[in-house]
């Protein structure tokens, strides 16, 4: 497997696990205000695994393009 296929089968990982961080904080969000206390850890986790998502498509990018 090639870095690029690496990387591509990390970004499909988290892809998928940022899609169920998204509709955990959006089910927090409905229930407001029950479990409010849970709202900023539920926000911080969904905010850094969509800035590692993003940091892996861009190192794809770049990877791509140096081919």
């Amino acid at each position: 497997m090639t870095k690029v296929e690496e990387l591509q089968t990390q970004i499909k990982r988290l892809n998928s696990k940022a899609g169920q961080m998204k509709m955990d904080l959006h089910d927090l969000a409905e229930g407001l205000p029950t479990d409010y206390q849970k709202l900023m850890d539920v926000a911080a986790a969904t905010y850094e695994i969509y800035r590692q998502l993003d940091e892996l498509k861009q190192q794809l990018k770049i990877m791509e393009q140096g081919k």
